[in-house]
């Protein structure tokens, strides 16, 4: 399977509305928060090249993520990462992942990568990129991102903890602290897994009561 990954240009704005559908419809399969974005603000994004796109030989779209900044270009991160089904199973969100986080690192030299997410399988990347965990204090302070979060549906839970916590992982990658190796220790999915099943048992059980 001949896949391309490209930054992406204004001749993809047509692919827009399929990668807002994309990301809602694997947002409602997992059963996961994320927030949700327009065709105009993805058309924003491709035209800042902002964004990396992925194509099949027939141009048949694939793939997608874009890229978010935040204090004058302090912090970076990864956002609306997203496979097309018909392309899942193949490595390819890692590929995205790790292009689009070189890609990073080129365009904002000395910003540090972070993000927050749920999902085991970009907390896997993550970690083999050279992210580490860290608490919601060590990412950026810039209210417009975490105003991004208003459109999941884990927000009330983030807004209950100040901002602080909620069932999402921060991960970080600081450019400054360590050359970009494997970390020593593999990712464990299973500690990980159970680590979330005892955040949503913590945030959702009091949620309910």
């Amino acid at each position: 399977m001949k896949i391309s990954i490209v930054i992406a240009q204004e001749e993809h704005y047509k692919y827009a509305q399929e990668i807002c559908d994309t990301i809602e419809s694997s947002a409602l399969l997992r059963g996961t928060g994320i927030a949700k974005r327009t065709p105009d603000y993805i058309k924003k994004k491709i035209h800042n090249r902002d964004a990396v796109i992925a194509l099949d030989k027939n141009g048949v779209f694939a793939g997608f993520c874009y890229i978010e900044s935040w204090q004058h270009g302090k912090f970076v991160a990864h956002s609306g990462l997203i496979v097309h089904p018909s392309f899942r199973n193949h490595g390819l969100a890692k590929k995205i992942k790790t292009f689009v986080f070189n890609y990073s690192l080129k365009k904002y030299p000395g910003a540090k990568v972070f993000g927050i997410t749920t999902g085991l399988a970009v907390m896997k990347i993550n970690s083999d990129l050279g992210y580490k965990p860290v608490p919601f204090s060590e990412l950026t302070n810039d209210p417009s991102f975490w105003k991004g979060c208003q459109t999941c549906t884990n927000y009330e839970i983030l807004k209950s903890k100040d901002n602080k916590m909620c069932l999402c992982t921060g991960m970080l990658y600081d450019p400054t602290e360590k050359p970009k190796i494997p970390p020593k220790h593999p990712f464990n999915v299973r500690i990980w897994n159970r680590l979330k099943e005892i955040k949503a048992a913590l945030f959702l059980g009091n949620k309910e009561k």
